[in-house]
């Protein structure tokens, strides 16, 4: 099923008739906003069913009319693996890498890095830019959603606490500053259109992927060459910190990242999960 936030943050899912369902009722009426789809996805056990009779008759509200926003506004934690892929430590060291001539260690050894919340946007936004004389990159990513609170688990059962996955872009600001400072700024993690749950996506972790910037190929791959897979990444995760339904794991990106500038248009596409398209633009 894919699930989504849309028109005035409403829930919904998109149905076999192309049109979007509302799944607003699903969850308690005093629910804040923000908090809705964190709601729906603590619940989905029991939502499951009714979500899926609605999905199957349709009858909802044409997706050309509707405007789909980011499908997880408010994860309590984005949890960010830090260079998870070999090529792309790589070219961040490399001869012509940011960071050329310093080691650069993967996430065997740095394990993760948190996101503002506060980073999330969606296909009804743009990536902005706040500083014209600095250098920001896109990273294309598969972000995963935590279905259930997730504690110590083992490996061979982290995907059973997966709610499902999103196309996710991780946009980084170069320099000395810490990680989590410079990938936290406002718009700085695009995700959507859509959720789509984990019943859609029995292997996570042989997913092909690539991004366009103005029609032009830069980063290209599939999940199988992550050096910590999505089940490992959970199981490290949650051996420190308990995951909440509904936080956000972005699994790290491969080589080809590299400079976006304002009126760039960026396009993940992950197509067993979706396809993101989102503008850049300079902070006003």
């Amino acid at each position: 099923m894919r699930v989504c936030v849309y028109a005035d943050d409403r829930l919904g899912a998109l149905a076999i008739d192309g049109t979007i369902v509302d799944l607003t009722d699903l969850v308690p009426p005093n629910t804040p906003v923000p908090e809705r789809m964190n709601e729906l996805i603590t619940r989905w056990h029991a939502a499951r069913p009714v979500a899926h009779e609605r999905v199957a008759t349709g009858g909802g509200t044409p997706q050309a009319d509707v405007t789909l926003r980011a499908p997880q506004p408010r994860p309590r934690n984005i949890v960010a693996a830090p260079v998870n892929y070999h090529k792309h430590q790589a070219e961040m060291g490399g001869e012509s890498g940011v960071y050329q001539g310093r080691e650069i260690l993967t996430a065997e050894v740095r394990k993760g890095f948190l996101k503002a919340s506060t980073s999330i946007t969606g296909p009804d936004g743009a990536i902005e830019l706040p500083w014209p004389d600095r250098r920001f990159d896109h990273e294309a990513e598969l972000g995963v959603i935590i279905g259930s609170t997730t504690s110590r688990v083992s490996e061979a059962e982290a995907l059973d606490h997966v709610f499902g996955y999103t196309p996710l872009l991780d946009i980084t600001l170069r320099g000395e500053e810490d990680r989590s400072f410079r990938k936290s700024m406002d718009t700085f993690t695009p995700i959507g259109p859509f959720i789509v749950t984990a019943d859609e996506v029995p292997d996570p972790e042989h997913l092909d992927f690539w991004l366009t910037v103005n029609g032009e190929l830069r980063q290209k791959s599939n999940t199988s060459y992550l050096i910590y897979g999505v089940a490992k990444l959970i199981a490290v995760y949650s051996e420190v910190m308990t995951l909440q339904p509904g936080d956000i794991i972005a699994t790290g990106t491969p080589e080809g990242v590299g400079q976006i500038v304002p009126g760039d248009t960026v396009i993940l596409t992950i197509p067993q999960v979706g396809e993101l398209t989102i503008p850049v633009v300079a902070r006003v």
